[in-house]
């Protein structure tokens, strides 16, 4: 099995996913602009899951280039809101945007990994959750909003399903790693193997 992977991410919720799996890994962000990727993807009217999948791809691939021999985590969840691409809240008045299109609704929580090795994509893999939220009134969205500090917010989109969020659903099917971001128990199952 592997000793180390890096990971191309800067969350701190991925990197906890990893430690309490017992894999070792070593933080290198990939910088990725991840805006102007969405923008290009989107006008060519992909689908949200291959922009997710997209992403992850080019974060592993653009660290694993400078890493040599060594095998690189990328990683990216999206919200699809029936086809609707969400993306992570830059403002308080976003995140509300967010929460009224969601409110009432299901979508599906859609985290994609890959594994790069000397800049090439070795391995990958997609999974979704589906969430159905609760009906809200206007009053009790702002009331939830107000309950999440912004480092949370704008690094989780606007829920935190370990924390707050949990409440805002009537319904989640599906792998919680997942709705965290890093579909764990898939990439243990590979890296057994190297």
């Amino acid at each position: 099995m592997l000793n180390k992977i890096i990971l191309a991410s800067k969350s701190k919720v991925r990197k906890e996913i990893l430690d309490k799996n017992n894999i070792k890994s070593l933080v290198v962000p990939s910088n990725v602009d991840e805006d102007i990727v969405k923008i290009s993807l989107l006008k060519e009217k992909v689908s949200p899951e291959i922009i997710s999948k997209n992403l992850a791809e080019l974060k592993a691939n653009k660290v694993s280039s400078n890493k040599i021999d060594e095998i690189v985590l990328g990683a990216d969840s999206v919200i699809d809101l029936n086809g609707e691409l969400i993306s992570k809240p830059e403002t308080r008045e976003e995140a509300m945007t967010i929460l009224n299109k969601l409110n009432g609704k299901s979508h599906f929580l859609i985290s994609s990994v890959c594994l790069s090795k000397n800049g090439s994509m070795i391995w990958n893999y997609t999974d979704k959750a589906k969430l159905t939220m609760k009906n809200f009134s206007n009053e009790e969205l702002i009331d939830y909003l107000s309950k999440i500090p912004d480092e949370t917010l704008y690094a989780y989109n606007v829920y935190q399903i370990e924390g707050e969020g949990r409440n805002l659903f009537s319904s989640i099917e599906g792998d919680e790693n997942t709705i965290m971001g890093l579909p764990v128990n898939k990439i243990k199952e590979y890296i057994e193997l190297l």
